[in-house]
């Protein structure tokens, strides 16, 4: 999906006014015979896309929002620099960028429930049009409910203003992101054209709602009867085939993969859109690398012996300095290797169009072996089979005493807890290990040892902007932190 386009609504179209100069005066009553705006857009599949792709801007653009924000995720035990000591105003950037990409996906989905597009479109494209739609705002509002808990809830239906908004309960956002993917899931296509590669289809939906379900089933809501649930979605994009995994593990991240057969959906960069620079994550001695972010120095260390540590992780910069010597890796780790796969000379050149990736195939078998094993009270032959596969890959399909692959003998709490580091090492850096320690509530205890003490049950929420809270005293703030300036 195309992220750069031209703000639609800043854009004001009007005719040239005529003015005839007589000896006369006239009085001239000056109307604009065209204006684009809310009221009179939508009125073709091109105008709706435009929203789509100015929602993806929002969240996706160089220097902002997701290609930019490792800092509001490095609290977690995979980045540097993450102490637990959580600010009153963190993460605000992307509370903004998530609703900001909202404001663009509502008017959208009204135009579709209105249908301003009329007879000129069939019902078929109008339907998947809606699916996309729905599915970029299901996403929004998951990264929002798991960050932030009760959250202002806006759809397609609301009118409010600023003072009329308050939080919905976390179990409302959860029922409207099930709605919206299940209509996304009946309507998306099973792949896109060449053409549209990079949209979301049909069993990016499904591993995304498997997803939702299995964290419906963990903290907060802890209601396990989602396992089910998200053992069967899982499932079907297991059974499905069209999703599989890529054989050779340091061919997972290249660019010519970067829309399939693993990777299902991304933000998506292009040599006129590129990615924030490499920079942030190249040691000093690589392309003037900044070494902005990088991996936490415990974890690289922790990180088992295997094929997977040499292509996930950097390693050593390109004079064969290793991580542990001199001061290229200044930090004492590792740098994120996943996200340095486009060529040295465009590195060099500050520019990558590397995609980031958001839902993976490799995801869908893990939700699907954490989910069978809680459903059966253990470890059955098919959540081991599907752990395997990524176990198997990271360790070049040989056996590794060092990062054994997994049994039907372990217990449920054994095989849970593999299930999980195994997500830790295979999803790394991808956003998703942050979301793990909360819903499973594994934060303190797998924090560095130093931050411990700064870890309590606060954290597992992000504190709601200062700014909002300011302008409407409706909503309320998360324990732990100030409800305004000065607190």
């Amino acid at each position: 999906m195309k992220k750069r386009i031209l703000n639609i609504f800043n854009m004001v179209l009007m005719s040239g006014v005529l003015l005839l100069v007589t000896s006369k005066c006239v009085e001239l009553d000056e109307a604009p015979l065209d204006f684009t705006g809310p009221d009179n857009f939508y009125q073709s599949s091109g105008q709706i896309e435009a929203a789509f792709a100015s929602a993806m801007d929002r969240l996706y653009d160089p220097w902002s929002a997701y290609s930019y924000t490792y800092y509001n995720f490095w609290n977690d035990d995979q980045y540097k620099d993450g102490d637990l000591v959580i600010g009153d105003n963190h993460a605000s950037d992307i509370w903004a960028a998530h609703y900001q990409s909202i404001a663009d996906i509502n008017p959208a989905i009204q135009a579709l429930n209105d249908d301003k597009l009329g007879t000129s479109v069939e019902q078929s494209l109008k339907d998947e049009l809606m699916a996309q739609a729905k599915f970029i705002r299901a996403w929004n509002y998951f990264s929002l409910v798991r960050l932030w808990g009760d959250v202002p809830l806006i759809t397609e239906s609301t009118n409010v203003v600023t003072g009329e908004i308050t939080r919905a309960p976390t179990t409302e956002v959860y029922a409207q992101i099930e709605q919206d993917l299940l209509f996304a899931i009946a309507s998306l296509p099973e792949a896109w054209p060449a053409e549209n590669k990079g949209r979301p289809a049909k069993a990016a939906a499904k591993t995304l709602l498997a997803k939702v379900y299995i964290t419906m089933a963990t903290a907060p809501l802890n209601d396990a009867s989602y396992y089910v649930k998200a053992r069967d979605m899982a499932a079907d994009v297991l059974d499905d085939g069209t999703y599989h995994l890529v054989t050779d593990i340091d061919e997972v991240f290249a660019l010519s993969n970067a829309y399939g057969p693993e990777i299902m959906w991304s933000f998506n960069a292009a040599e006129d859109d590129e990615s924030t620079p490499p920079q942030i994550y190249l040691p000093g001695t690589m392309a003037d690398g900044w070494g902005d972010t990088g991996a936490d120095k415990t974890w690289t260390d922790t990180f088992p012996e295997q094929p997977r540590k040499h292509s996930y992780l950097l390693l050593e910069d390109w004079d064969g300095q290793s991580y542990t010597e001199g001061d290229a890796f200044w930090w004492g780790g590792a740098a994120i290797g996943k996200f340095l796969m486009d060529t040295r000379e465009n590195m060099e050149r500050y520019r990558s169009v590397q995609n980031y990736p958001l839902i993976r195939y490799a995801d869908a078998l893990l939700l699907f072996a954490e989910a069978e094993n809680m459903v059966n009270n253990g470890p059955n032959q098919a959540a081991v089979d599907a752990a395997n596969q990524t176990i198997d890959r990271a360790n070049g399909y040989v056996d590794n005493p060092a990062y054994p692959k997994l049994t039907t003998s372990m217990t449920k709490e054994e095989f849970d807890a593999a299930v999980i580091q195994e997500r830790n090492l295979e999803l790394c850096f991808e956003y998703d290990r942050w979301y793990d320690l909360i819903r499973k509530r594994i934060l303190c205890e797998k924090t560095r040892a130093e931050w411990q003490q700064n870890c309590d049950d606060n954290d597992y929420l992000f504190p709601l902007p200062l700014s909002d809270l300011r302008l409407n005293p409706l909503l309320t703030q998360n324990p732990g932190y100030a409800a305004s300036v000065g607190d």
